[in-house]
């Protein structure tokens, strides 16, 4: 296998605007099995993130051993965060990944300290721990080790089928830890899901990773998100997934309308533009000027749709909004306004 890279220290003239010394930089790397994308390894200097008090988010620790994804969803809300590496949300976010080669060794002494309080830690919540890339890197099996070792419960989403070389390692975590598994799928056409995620697996291979999780013994949460207005929100088609999403053995489903968040929006509407014209009008009126969410109106209509059937396919669950909403509780001093936004961001990256 033919290997670029650049050395530790090395400035690479060449190099991506951001990347030319990016601290904890190992090297750059490109090869013919991946051919587009450029992986860039690197040293963390940490693995866990801390989820600031005010976030919505159901959690309050994460680990990202990947920054940017080869799924490539035109969706993505991560994809601003590629930003502030002056890396651009659009192709680079899906071609250009940050890979932390060293993030199981600085989990397992972060699990170590004395302060750590053993909370629960939520990975595939930025980008997927599961992507193409882990295929070559392989940092799942030592973080859930680290985990396991640490006595620290932690939940996985994840669009990848490559989730199912792990399992056992789950199984054997799940016995001393809490673990749960969500499997991520939103399109169940297989022709609209090759242009709106291009590089995710198909619905039929997550599935059947869905019931390998299910055969090993877990619960198995699907998140039916994002629904796409106008493309798979109609009552046959959410139908049509609930039922597949039974057969394969999952318990519970969380659905939720489509976010278009700054950096995401912008991609999504240049795929409109090109794939879809005929549903702009219809997305700027439900997505108008900055708003990042459906309107009220919008997700009550979807949430009345999906819920019988919900009740028919004997699955649990519920909007995202219900089921998934964080507890009140008191947060830590921070940083308002912009600047906190880019510490926030900024804190995702090592």
């Amino acid at each position: 296998m033919r290997w670029q890279g650049q050395q530790v220290g090395a400035s690479d003239a060449a190099a991506l605007p951001g990347l030319e010394s990016l601290d904890g930089l190992v090297r750059s790397v490109t090869t013919p099995e991946f051919a587009g994308i450029t992986f860039h390894e690197v040293l963390a200097k940490s693995a866990l993130n801390h989820v600031p008090g005010a976030s919505a988010m159901p959690f309050d620790w994460t680990v990202n051993p990947y920054r940017g994804c080869s799924h490539a969803c035109t969706y993505c809300f991560a994809r601003k965060t590629h930003e502030y590496l002056d890396l651009d949300a659009g192709r680079d976010f899906d071609s250009q990944i940050v890979v932390k080669t060293n993030v199981a060794e600085v989990l397992r002494r972060e699990l170590a300290r004395p302060t750590w309080r053993r909370e629960s830690v939520a990975l595939g919540t930025n980008t997927d721990p599961y992507q193409r890339a882990e295929g070559r890197y392989a940092l799942m099996p030592g973080i859930i080790d680290a985990l396991t070792a640490g006595g620290t419960g932690f939940s996985v989403l994840t669009k990848g089928t490559l989730l199912r070389r792990d399992l056992p390692l789950l199984a054997d975590a799940a016995a001393s830890v809490r673990v749960s598994i969500a499997m991520s799928i939103a399109v169940f056409d297989d022709a609209l899901q090759k242009l709106v995620e291009p590089g995710t697996p198909s619905a039929t291979a997550r599935l059947a990773t869905v019931r390998a999780a299910t055969d090993a013994g877990f619960r198995v949460t699907v998140f039916l998100m994002p629904i796409l207005p106008h493309l798979t929100d109609s009552p046959a088609a959410l139908d049509h997934a609930l039922a597949r999403i039974a057969d394969a053995g999952a318990t519970r489903v969380v659905f939720g309308a489509l976010h278009l968040r700054p950096g995401a929006k912008q991609w999504f509407w240049q795929w409109l533009e090109r794939e879809r014209p005929d549903l702009l009008p219809a997305y700027r009126g439900l997505y108008p000027g900055v708003s990042v969410g459906a309107p009220v109106g919008y997700r009550k209509m979807l949430a009345a749709r999906v819920r019988p059937l919900l009740r028919r396919h004997r699955l649990a669950g519920g909007a995202e909004e219900e089921v998934e909403a964080r507890h009140t509780r008191p947060g830590p001093v921070r940083t308002t306004g912009r600047a906190a936004a880019r510490m926030s961001a900024a804190a995702t990256l090592f």
